[in-house]
């Protein structure tokens, strides 16, 4: 069973979490000898004060940030694959309040923050957020889920 892209990035932040903390520990260890950040609550703040100020926290922390980048990513190799024709985008549809397919061909272009689908008998564009696309079919099987 493949993990999702939500389960990817969850995993991902996890794992540089607990990386970021046995830094600490090995730099706290070290400095336990000086006057006042030997103090576990002063170490505390000024790890957090400096992860803060660094933007890391809010940047690699965020549980919804790099899904977008995913969904993005996943998109691209779909248009740009040869077997384009054989791909389905499925979405949530705001307006109706259900799943909706289109097939991967009617994709014309895709943005920073969506993609935008050509409907050939209505001749008309229709813009689809990225945060709206939950999955990717290839031949009627998942290819790739959020």
């Amino acid at each position: 069973m493949a993990l999702r892209e939500q389960d990817k990035h969850f995993l991902a932040s996890l794992y540089s979490a607990a990386a970021i903390i046995f830094v600490w520990k090995g730099l706290w260890e070290g400095l336990y000898e000086l006057p006042y950040i030997g103090d576990a609550f002063v170490a505390l703040f000024v790890g957090f004060t400096m992860l803060i100020f660094s933007g890391l926290i809010f940047k690699e922390f965020d549980p919804l940030g790099g899904l977008e980048q995913a969904v993005l990513k996943k998109l691209d190799i779909v248009i740009h694959s040869p077997e384009k024709g054989n791909f389905e985008v499925r979405y949530t549809d705001k307006m109706l309040k259900k799943e909706l397919s289109i097939p991967a061909k009617y994709v014309h272009k895709i943005e920073e923050a969506g993609m935008i689908v050509v409907d050939p008998v209505k001749r008309s564009e229709l813009f689809i957020p990225l945060h709206r696309v939950t999955e990717i079919l290839y031949n009627g099987k998942r290819y790739w889920r959020l």
